[in-house]
């Protein structure tokens, strides 16, 4: 690399672009146009920086694989901002190209590539993985910076706030060494997560904001919690999952919200079937359902029929508690991807969601309709987008698989 692009380097490490644009701006061997692709990149032009790294590798000879590997990798990373999500299956074989040729430093960032999309589709336990795979001492510090944020990610998404505050710290000064201030603001801003209200937490008639460290204190507590984020019950460690069981679990959240009283049949007829006029065919159903929780619950807690309704018996618990989202509605988790403040495709929010492009696509135009977002672009360049939410945090409405996590 001779000593213009090689500034135009120095300059892109230091979050320089238009240093490094003012360097190779007007040139176009394929060493400048992968440079002036980056820049382009840090700029925001994504379109436009992916044609250039497409023609950058295109450029390179066959005895250039490192080069073209450089090119696989930031290309990776375009489409990672623009939240293209799909499989990517030529960056394992650039990181193993440039793993063999000792570019350790482009490994390092390769790995965090990957390790932050399966963290954007809820792989916590394969982000975890990547993370994992690599000895990070000597990587640099905005790249360390970055491998923190992600394991403070990871630490947030499985509600572990002591683990997410101490990489957050560790982040920090990693990139106060970096000398980076945009990488420093993305810490900050994600930082935010540990002080603003998390959840509403329902109590005896009562409703409370809650944040992350009180969420993990619920958690861990004897506490029988319906939690309406991420729809499971739990109590004393065990917990039991109903997110495949959505009438069940609308049957706990409302014995939940009754508790210590009984729930009345008709409020459960018509907040879990939505029968306002319900007759004997729909009092059996409610029968037939509540014996259905009743032997799901059998572990943490009992159901009784009293003469108005039915009542929730925690077994261990000294209470029943509801774990309700910052925001309500079907949609909460599509608002939850939006709130990062990018633009996302349907096919990417349907691939975070593990849902059918059909189901975002419906969702989409309720929120659309109700001007919660808005639709950028047209065809396939159709783009969706929302206000960054303010004043809460949205980890609990992130989704997570359904096994493994």
């Amino acid at each position: 690399m001779d000593s213009l692009a090689n500034a135009a380097a120095q300059a892109l490490a230091r979050g320089d672009p238009l240093g490094a644009l003012q360097r190779v701006a007007l040139r176009h061997d394929p060493a400048a146009l992968a440079l002036r692709g980056i820049a382009m990149a840090q700029l925001g032009e994504l379109e436009r920086a992916r044609e250039l790294l497409r023609r950058a590798a295109r450029g390179f000879g066959p005895l250039e694989s490192v080069a073209r590997a450089r090119c696989v990798l930031a290309e990776a990373e375009i489409a990672l901002a623009a939240r293209d999500l799909g499989a990517q299956p030529r960056v394992s074989s650039a990181l193993r190209t440039l793993a063999r040729r000792g570019d350790t430093l482009n490994v390092w960032q390769g790995q965090l590539s990957l390790a932050r999309r399966e963290l954007l589709v809820g792989q916590l336990a394969a982000a975890e993985k990547l993370l994992g795979e690599l000895d990070w001492a000597g990587a640099p510090p905005r790249l360390f910076a970055v491998r923190e944020l992600v394991e403070a990610e990871i630490a947030l998404r499985r509600i572990e706030p002591a683990r997410a505050r101490a990489a957050l710290t560790r982040a920090l000064e990693a990139a106060a060494r970096a000398q980076i201030p945009a990488l420093s603001r993305e810490i900050a801003n994600a930082a935010r997560a540990l002080t603003v209200p998390a959840a509403r937490l329902l109590r005896a008639g009562s409703v409370q904001l809650v944040d992350l460290e009180a969420v993990a204190r619920l958690r861990s507590s004897t506490a029988l919690l319906v939690d309406a984020c991420r729809r499971n019950v739990t109590s004393g460690g065990k917990t039991l999952k109903l997110s495949r069981r959505p009438v069940l679990f609308e049957l706990a959240r409302a014995l939940a919200r009754a508790w210590p009283e009984a729930a009345p049949r008709e409020r459960l007829l018509e907040d879990v079937f939505g029968v306002r006029r319900p007759n004997d065919s729909h009092r059996a159903r409610l029968r037939v359902e509540i014996g259905r929780l009743r032997a799901e619950l059998r572990e943490l807690a009992g159901i009784v029929a009293t003469e108005s309704g039915f009542m929730l018996q925690p077994h261990a618990a000294a209470e029943a508690v509801v774990l309700a989202p910052p925001i309500d509605g079907e949609d909460a988790a599509i608002v939850a991807l939006l709130a990062d403040g990018l633009a996302w495709s349907t096919s990417a929010l349907a691939l975070a969601l593990g849902a059918s492009q059909r189901s975002v696509q419906r969702g989409l135009a309720a929120l659309e309709e109700a001007g919660q977002v808005r639709a950028v672009g047209r065809g396939r360049a159709q783009r969706w987008v929302t206000p960054p939410l303010l004043g809460f945090t949205t980890t609990l409405l992130l989704p997570l698989p359904s096994v493994g996590d």
